[in-house]
């Protein structure tokens, strides 16, 4: 399985539930989740919202009013005496163990001392335990996370008014990428340091979408709707997607080598898996004469021809450059000449042929075997295609 998270409006814990139960995660498995960690009743209310005009699964928290601070102590004994997935317990106690450390560090404190102050209320952990059975019901499997919105501005907390990104945030997001926010947001937090130990957490990979097949969409919804941008969270769910083998072009610059050795090694470089090797004369520094080798290669084969390259020239180094590739649409036909078989390679650009070819190894072979010049059966063999082609 793989997943994708945009984060590119920002992320909290609410936004994640919301995306987790948009693509597809039962609230019942997480209500249950909740309801064995939290110590006071929390509801779980689901409704669909539009933010700037996307369609969103927003995901209230309802709890009683609590004014109860728990440190990471004490959230850690209710995790573990909790009857929950063991999966679920121990992402769990990884986000608040993140937590802790990322406060600790901010404030000069130590981890299991710390008070979660908003972190701590009850909100938050139905946030982190939803997320986390909301991620195990969905199996395991690479989740790649985009750069992540911060926003500006400064933000109200219980240690007062803060910058954006307040510093247990910036501490969470320490060595990922991360930006103020899309152009046209408000200068105010776009993550949470609940969302930050989330996606830091289940995150084994940061960056654009991969290469997948997507089967389920989850579009959770922040609690605000600002004008400038859609406040939400995108997750998507499928399957990593095969990608196509790119053309590299491998190159070196060679002045010590004896030419004779040249028409072996492209031959060698062939056979290893390149689909095409050439040199260029070049001159070097100090007026050396010298060739660049340059071999086309799928990057499937790129590993066996760089060896080869290493293996029988005189090189310390190549350079590699990955190229596109827009091939015209081939097939091969036979046509016989002297009762010979030649094969031809043709070749559409839009189903309009374009190119007719026969292939010069068959030509060859047949001079040899009839006794001709290779020039008159070449002759022959285009001429017999251009009857092939006619007749259909």
């Amino acid at each position: 399985m793989t997943i994708w998270l945009d984060a590119s409006s920002g992320a909290s814990g609410d936004m994640l539930l919301g995306a987790l139960l948009g693509a597809g995660v039962p609230v019942d498995v997480v209500q249950r989740a909740v309801d064995a960690v939290a110590p006071e009743p929390v509801t779980l209310r689901v409704e669909q919202v539009l933010r700037h005009s996307f369609a969103a699964t927003r995901c209230h928290v309802e709890i009683a009013d609590s004014e109860h601070h728990r440190s990471w102590r004490d959230i850690r004994r209710l995790l573990t005496a909790a009857e929950l997935e063991d999966d679920v317990r121990r992402l769990a106690l990884a986000v608040f163990e993140r937590l802790a450390v990322a406060e600790a560090t901010a404030h000069g404190s130590d981890p299991m001392d710390v008070s979660f102050h908003e972190v701590g209320a009850l909100d938050a952990i139905a946030d982190v335990v939803g997320v986390s059975a909301g991620f195990t019901w969905l199996e395991d499997g690479d989740v790649t996370v985009s750069p992540v919105a911060v926003g500006s501005g400064t933000v109200r907390g219980a240690h007062g008014t803060l910058p954006v990104p307040p510093p247990a945030v910036a501490e969470l997001l320490r060595g990922v990428p991360s930006y103020a926010g899309p152009e046209g947001a408000p200068a105010t937090e776009l993550c949470t340091p609940t969302g930050a130990a989330l996606l830091t957490t289940v995150a084994t990979a940061w960056g654009p979408q991969p290469t997948m097949t997507t089967s389920r969409i989850g579009v959770g919804a922040g609690g605000r709707d600002p004008e400038g941008h859609a406040n939400v969270l995108r997750l998507f769910v499928g399957e990593t997607a095969a990608q196509p083998s790119a053309p590299l072009l491998i190159e070196t610059n060679i002045d010590d080598l004896d030419p004779r050795l040249w028409p072996r090694i492209i031959a060698v470089l062939l056979t290893a898996g390149a689909s095409d090797a050439w040199l260029t004369p070049i001159l070097m520094k100090k007026g050396r004469p010298a060739h660049t080798l340059s071999v086309l290669v799928d990057s499937a084969a790129a590993e066996a021809v760089r060896a080869a390259i290493f293996r029988h020239t005189s090189t310390i180094g190549v350079r590699e450059i990955v190229l596109d590739k827009h091939a015209l649409d081939r097939e091969m036909i036979s046509v016989a000449v002297g009762g010979r078989t030649i094969a031809v390679k043709l070749a559409r650009h839009h189903g309009e042929l374009v190119n007719a070819q026969p292939e010069y190894d068959d030509v060859e072979r047949a001079a040899e075997a009839l006794g001709r010049p290779v020039s008159e059966v070449l002759a022959d063999a285009i001429a017999a295609t251009r009857v092939a082609i006619e007749e259909g």
